[in-house]
């Protein structure tokens, strides 16, 4: 009598098991889901801060090109600084680092003179799971990065008396911390790219 008894209870306990590994697999399943979305929105932002950043960062050098070239003009320095200048578009960059992510631009468009903004979306789905819709889900993200003049200096004074000839004088370029003493013969020691600008993610 009691031996039966006992079997009963375990047969009724059988499904109520079934249910709890059940629900506890659905559970599992969800997480992992989640987790693949996480990963996936990760990749994305990912790829659109490098794309972002490759961009700013081709601006930044063809910036640097055209100092370098007007070195001895200083009366256009500061339109350098201030990327008031013509440049060649830069998002062809973007689309390079966004692939090398595994995602595609979808928009790449200046932020103001001195930046970019870039929206990527990733080459491939979360993919299939106890989620409905997954399978067709792709990540997307947006990046801004900009480029910041890291340099001031003075005009020297134009002031010439008649019948004076007055020698080439450049500024004084003091980039973050460090002086440039510029000589117009002896133009061998220049600021690099990464000391003229700053090339950073904006913040949101």
């Amino acid at each position: 009598m009691t031996t039966v008894r006992a079997n009963d209870d375990r047969g009724q306990a059988f499904p109520i098991y079934l249910t709890v590994v059940g629900g506890l697999l659905l559970l599992a399943f969800a997480y992992l889901a989640v987790g693949q979305a996480a990963a996936n929105r990760n990749g994305a932002q990912t790829a659109a801060d490098a794309a972002a950043l490759a961009a700013a960062m081709d601006t930044r050098d063809q910036l640097a090109d055209q100092w370098l070239t007007e070195v001895g003009e200083p009366k256009h320095w500061q339109d350098i600084f201030d990327g008031d200048v013509p440049v060649d578009p830069s998002c062809w960059r973007a689309h390079e680092l966004a692939a090398q992510n595994e995602a595609d631009v979808e928009t790449c468009t200046p932020a103001g003179l001195l930046g970019y903004t870039v929206e990527v979306k990733t080459d491939r789905p979360v993919g299939e799971s106890v989620i409905p819709g997954t399978e067709k889900q792709y990540a997307t993200a947006s990046a801004t990065a900009v480029i910041e003049p890291m340099c001031t200096f003075d005009l020297p004074d134009e002031d010439v008396k008649e019948g004076e000839v007055k020698a080439a004088v450049l500024p004084s370029l003091k980039c973050k911390g460090k002086t440039w003493d510029l000589v117009p013969d002896d133009l061998t020691d220049l600021p690099q790219p990464q000391d003229l600008f700053d090339v950073h993610l904006a913040d949101d």
